[in-house]
């Protein structure tokens, strides 16, 4: 695979209007040669702009494990959460426009937002739904959203009220996709436009990014397109296309390096670009206005201490902080198989993209922290061996800890109940229907809005079990606990991803089950 992809990088397309400048000295390409071997990442695309010009838009890679055909500067890519740095400058144009403004109540524009609090759903402004601080929990919600669900935004409105708050309001920090759905819907209701035609009028067309999409349904069959990768038991696997629809101001977007550098000129001049201007220079500061500081580990794995920062703060879709002195506008953003990372240092008129076709974020941190470090003439880095050396030791400590367990367990304890009592249909307020059946002797869980969520189960001990998801790209493993009443039935069910690697977005600690009515219609 190695020869192959060299070969795809010689040819692939390159734009360097600094050619054999400042850059070039990096050894940027054998930096992504080896970012791509280390991480086993398919392709990758780069984008770096300053002052203006375009220095580096390429690609390196294959599109797709199996095919030939080359990842370039225009190759589409889900961008994931960088989305909702467009959700917020949607938003801004509005503001600029008179038609809303940050500080109005959601309720006024979207009469029928809810939050489970009254206060919050009465106190909450337009530039709260941005911001992370609404007292939700860490992704609470996102089992409506990821993996890809039948709900519609509708659905996941109304649905938000059941959710419920972790933390009092605006009091501390918890990353949020289901609030952007709000957001989306209050700029449809201030426009009179769907999102994805909003976004397209009013920033993709101005701008000049013509292969810019709002949905991945938008792209037309023959494209030049990424495909997400994910590892299969612990072999690298093309996945499905997340189609993100109804969550789409939080991440449905699909762009090129090439588009993107577009949009990191204009974020980086303020608003403006060739032919005018998208938001105005005091919208410009309030998008990039920290709102909440994010929690700072205490203890930073020694290979990246350098790049623990002194403040690290989120504002209107965008996270502020600093790195070696200076201050840093950044955003990442993850679907299943694919991650991406969008970064500014602003007093640099700096801006760096890399977008990769597999979902480890090692890979694109260690090609961006090499770029930023060339532009601050900072120490060299190894940046790849140093991610490499960190990533690895956490997938020890996990499966370690994952064993430990395992092997703690109460191995000649037995169920409370026969196998066929714990079948049933099982519902959660927010998230509905949750299924269990007798499959061949066994127990099998599925999650009634989330096909991919479906998998056998199989005894750990006592009344709990493990359902490992027949999906096994999903890497989201669950105990699942089964509590009973004096009577001897089921009273609730709770789960909890196994290993601490699963991403947050799988919240099963936020379902609160319980047998379903057995006359109730499915929820």
């Amino acid at each position: 695979m190695g020869n192959q992809l060299a070969a795809l990088t010689r040819a692939a397309a390159c734009i360097a209007l600094c050619a054999g400048g400042l850059l070039a000295q990096s050894n940027l390409d054998e930096t992504v040669q080896r970012t791509l071997r280390e991480f086993d990442v398919p392709g990758i695309a780069v984008g770096v702009i300053q002052d203006g010009k375009v220095i580096v838009a390429k690609g390196y890679g294959v599109r797709k494990l199996g095919d030939p055909a080359a990842v370039t500067p225009r190759t589409l890519f889900g961008i994931a959460s960088n989305t909702k740095a467009f959700t917020s400058a949607a938003l801004a144009i509005l503001v600029d426009e008179k038609k809303i403004s940050w500080d109005q109540r959601v309720v006024d524009i979207v009469p029928s937002f809810q939050m489970s609090d009254p206060y919050v759903t009465r106190e909450m402004r337009v530039r709260d739904l941005l911001v992370h601080r609404s007292g939700l929990g860490l992704g609470a919600g996102d089992l409506m959203l990821f993996p890809e669900s039948d709900l519609s935004a509708a659905d996941l409105l109304r649905r938000l009220r059941y959710v419920p708050l972790a933390t009092s309001f605006r009091s501390k920090y918890a990353y949020d996709n289901i609030l952007y759905v709000a957001a989306g819907a209050v700029i449809e209701q201030a426009s009179g436009k769907s999102w994805g035609a909003f976004l397209k009028e009013r920033i993709f067309e101005p701008l000049g990014m013509r292969r810019t999409y709002a949905h991945v349904t938008d792209v037309s069959a023959g494209e030049d397109l990424a495909f997400p990768h994910a590892p299969d038991n612990g072999k690298l696997k093309v996945v499905a296309h997340t189609r993100l629809d109804p969550a789409a101001p939080a991440g449905a977007i699909q762009s090129s390096v090439e588009d993107m550098l577009k949009w990191v000129a204009a974020q980086l001049a303020e608003g403006q670009y060739a032919g005018g201007r998208l938001f105005s220079a005091e919208q410009s500061r309030e998008m990039w206005t920290p709102h909440i500081f994010v929690p700072i580990s205490a203890a930073a794995p020694p290979e990246l201490a350098a790049l623990k920062p002194n403040f690290q703060t989120y504002a209107l879709g965008w996270g502020v902080s600093d790195y070696r002195g200076r201050k840093v506008v950044s955003h990442t953003g993850g679907l299943n198989g694919m991650v991406t990372r969008v970064t500014m240092i602003p007093d640099l008129k700096l801006g760096v993209v890399v977008f990769t076709n597999q979902e480890n974020g090692a890979a694109f941190q260690a090609v961006t922290m090499t770029i930023l470090d060339h532009y601050l003439g900072a120490p060299a880095t190894d940046w790849v061996t140093a991610y490499s050396t960190v990533r690895k030791r956490q997938l020890s400590d996990a499966r370690a800890g994952v064993a430990k367990a395992a092997a703690a367990r109460a191995a000649d304890s037995r169920t409370s109940l026969a196998l066929a009592k714990y079948a049933g249909r099982y519902r959660d307020p927010w998230y509905g229907d949750v299924v269990v059946e007798e499959r061949n002797g066994g127990l099998w869980m599925r999650f009634s809005h989330s096909p991919q969520l479906a998998g056998p189960m199989e005894h750990f001990q006592y009344d709990t079990f493990i359902v490992r998801w027949a999906d096994r790209t999903l890497d989201a493993d669950a105990y699942v606990t089964f509590s009973l009443s004096a009577d001897g039935s089921i009273e609730r069910v709770k789960m909890k991803a196994i290993s601490p690697t699963t991403d947050f977005s799988y919240d099963f600690h936020d379902l609160a089950l319980t047998p379903a009515p057995k006359d109730a219609p499915a929820y």
